[in-house]
């Protein structure tokens, strides 16, 4: 994982991943659901929080585009009307919303275009009152590591063979590019305080995607070796750690959106199912929330705003 693969927008890695993993039609499965009338749009149940005639600026990838989550409303960045910033914003009326969030972006995309989208950084001004940001997980190639394990799960179904391979070396590159993006997200964190010196600033977490207690569900729609499902669960966790103190150390609010969604894994029952295994069975990008997701950290970010720093 010392060359990360470039990502233009979240479809393009996660079409090609699933294409070699699962089949050419995991994408394709999750498109007619996409555009259902009937699809479900979760709300979270948390009282409004005080945003009321804020201006608010939402930064990040595409844990906070929410790609194939009904309704998509920009195909570039495949950004959904029922992400959690929008969730968010509608529960206070008069919240004014600008949201820049983009699948596939890293800390290189807030001061570099991505693509047609502009910088995002470019959003916030001295008008912003608040800022959240879901960055991280693209700069340390994570996709790209669940792509390698799902490759691998087949080699030993039973072992860890691609923990084996991650930490062969005798270090663990998860680790190192885990460390190597603290000062990333921390220089984003000073970019916004820059430009909004009043703004709060709130970074998101990132959702469980594997059981907390380590028991894997190794099957065609998650093809990873059973003993690799806890290694992955602690590098998410290793993620989250880092962003949890990069955002003290910044000035910032950290926003845990681990633990309410323990239980809502990939591995979970499809009724309790809050993110999509490797082939989606409702409408979201393979390994990301589904619209019961974008809700639960809605919910979480909201708890967050009703306490002061």
């Amino acid at each position: 994982m010392t060359r990360h693969l470039p990502l233009t927008s979240l479809k393009r890695a996660l079409t090609a991943g699933a294409a070699l993993i699962c089949g050419a039609g995991a994408l394709a499965a999750a498109q007619p659901a996409m555009a259902s009338p009937t699809a479900h749009h979760a709300h979270p149940a948390h009282p409004a929080h005080p945003l009321h005639g804020a201006a608010y600026v939402a930064l990040g990838d595409s844990y906070a585009a929410a790609p194939l989550v009904p309704d998509q409303v920009d195909a570039h960045c495949l950004r959904s009307s029922n992400n959690y910033p929008s969730l968010v914003a509608r529960s206070s009326a008069g919240t004014r919303l600008t949201d820049v969030t983009c699948s596939g972006a890293t800390t290189v995309d807030m001061t570099s275009p991505q693509g047609t989208a502009a910088p995002q950084l470019d959003a916030v001004n001295r008008r912003t009152d608040l800022v959240t940001l879901t960055i991280g997980g693209n700069d340390i190639g994570f996709s790209t590591v669940l792509g390698t394990c799902a490759q691998l799960g087949a080699t030993d179904p039973s072992g860890a063979p691609c923990r084996a391979y991650l930490t062969g070396s005798g270090t663990d590159r998860v680790t190192e590019s885990i460390a190597a993006t603290g000062p990333k997200v921390a220089q984003v964190i000073r970019g916004i305080h820059r430009r909004a010196p009043h703004a709060r600033i709130v970074v998101v977490g990132y959702p469980a995607l594997f059981p907390e207690n380590g028991v894997g569900c190794t099957s065609a729609s998650v093809p990873l070796a059973a003993g690799d499902f806890p290694y992955l669960r602690d590098k998410e966790k290793e993620l989250n750690s880092m962003l949890a103190r990069q955002a003290r150390l910044g000035g910032a609010t950290y926003v845990d959106t681990y633990t309410p969604t323990v239980g809502h894994d990939l591995c979970a029952p499809a009724g309790t199912r809050w993110i999509e295994p490797f082939v989606p069975q409702r409408p979201a990008a393979p390994l990301h929330p589904n619209a019961q997701g974008e809700s639960a950290m809605a919910a979480a970010v909201q708890r967050a705003l009703t306490h002061r720093h």
